[in-house]
């Protein structure tokens, strides 16, 4: 049985965000894959990095924080991850930025010998796939600012950590998109979850 972590963070319940959360997480679970879901603004993760958590090189250690606790225990254990979230200022919501700034540790999801050295990757989850939202075209994302969030997750945090397999969809202008079209990005989010498992 696969063991897929799906990471929310939106605020706003009624998001586009949210209705993707549910699609892929109800995908995977009808796919008899063990989920571990989070609603990281609902569950109230606290995303401010302790003066303790900022080391680079020495292994994290235990935490007396249960919940970070919880998340670390199992990022450890997954073998694929989701995250879906809006671009905001070209870049995740800060509770999703938090959660890998204090997750993603020394000795939880990598390990470094020296400051400027190469890190080894140390979680097993080989595949993630990002679902965005965004109210930029594509042409003007790409154009004008680079496209920042497929810097940050496919060149930046997830090849860092050992995941070698990323995947990335955004679906845009979600404002004014109409039904007919957020039902088909429904559709294709279901998809790209299920593909996860092949």
């Amino acid at each position: 049985m696969k063991r897929i972590g799906v990471y929310l963070a939106h605020p706003r319940p009624s998001s586009f965000n949210h209705a993707l959360y549910q699609a892929v997480v109800d995908e995977l679970r009808g796919r008899r894959c063990e989920v571990r879901a989070h609603d990281l603004y609902a569950e109230g993760f606290a995303p401010l990095l302790t003066a303790e958590e900022t080391g680079t090189v020495a292994d994290a250690g235990a935490t007396t924080d249960p919940q970070l606790a919880l998340h670390r225990a199992e990022v450890a254990t997954l073998d694929a991850l989701v995250l879906i979230h809006p671009n905001w200022w070209g870049m995740p919501p800060a509770v999703l930025t938090g959660w890998v700034q204090r997750v993603l540790a020394p000795g939880v999801a990598y390990k470094l010998g020296t400051a400027d050295g190469e890190p080894a990757g140390l979680l097993r989850a080989g595949r993630a796939l990002v679902l965005n939202t965004s109210d930029t075209p594509g042409t003007r994302e790409r154009e004008e600012f680079g496209d920042p969030l497929e810097r940050i997750w496919a060149a930046c945090v997830l090849p860092y950590v050992g995941v070698t397999d990323v995947r990335r969809t955004v679906f845009r202008t979600v404002t004014d998109s109409p039904a007919d079209e957020r039902a088909e990005w429904l559709r294709q989010a279901r998809e790209q979850a299920a593909a996860l498992l092949d």
